[in-house]
């Protein structure tokens, strides 16, 4: 029984590997994009949360009343009704890539979430930092991108990685929008050959070694961080 199941696996590998790589390449593509993307919102708006309320402009109010609305809808709705709706009411009639529409759909999804890692992140670096900041003659802004903002990225690391690993899993949706991503791929190549359950074990299995390997990686830059900051 295993002996057949394991030979149709490698049938599987065998026959399809680029097809199976190329889908893992654009996995790969569509998480990693995401994640600068929602980091880069994610900053943005932790930043703009942060601002002392009694030096905010009516602009800088309206701002986070924005972000508000974006931070609900990001992170009370699925990720694949997000998907589908920006795919097909906004992108699809202006013949947007499929796979450019899928890294803005989780970039954004992703900042909802790197949004509230961010803010937490800075809110626990001491406030003598951003008073000193000021002492030496920064502003708000060059303190907060200066100083504060690259130590609270530090402080984050453990969140924002768990964020990058859950962003990958969720990628296996974009096939719904005709991505051919690793899902997808071996998805289609079953279709040909039937061999479902060695199919989706293979998927599974590919995933695990991946976020396997990607949580061993950040165990230890995380242990290297914690020697620096003892030191």
């Amino acid at each position: 029984m295993f002996d057949n199941f394991f030979q149709r696996m490698w049938t599987i590998i065998s026959a399809e590997y680029k097809a199976i790589l190329e889908g893992l390449g654009n996995t790969l593509l569509i998480a990693v994009f995401a994640f600068i993307i929602g980091l880069a919102i994610g900053c943005l708006i932790a930043t703009i949360k942060l601002i002392p309320k009694k030096s905010t402009s009516y602009f800088l109010k309206a701002v986070e009343v924005i972000d508000n609305v974006y931070i609900a809808i990001f992170r009370g709705t699925p990720v694949v009704v997000q998907l589908l709706f920006i795919y097909y009411a906004i992108f699809k009639p202006m013949n947007v890539p499929a796979l450019t529409v899928a890294i803005i759909v989780f970039g954004l999804n992703s900042g909802a979430y790197v949004s509230e890692i961010m803010r937490g992140g800075i809110l626990s670096i001491d406030k003598g930092q951003l008073e000193a900041g000021r002492s030496l003659g920064l502003n708000y802004a060059e303190t907060m991108f200066k100083i504060i903002l690259p130590q609270g990225v530090k402080n984050a690391i453990p969140n924002l990685a768990n964020e990058f690993i859950a962003l990958l899993k969720e990628t296996s949706i974009v096939g719904f929008i005709t991505v051919i991503d690793l899902t997808k791929a071996i998805q289609i190549i079953m279709g040909w050959n039937y061999f479902y359950a060695a199919g989706y074990f293979l998927l599974g299995l590919v995933y695990f070694v991946i976020i396997y390997t990607l949580t061993k990686l950040i165990a230890v830059l995380e242990r290297r961080l914690r020697r620096s900051d003892n030191r």
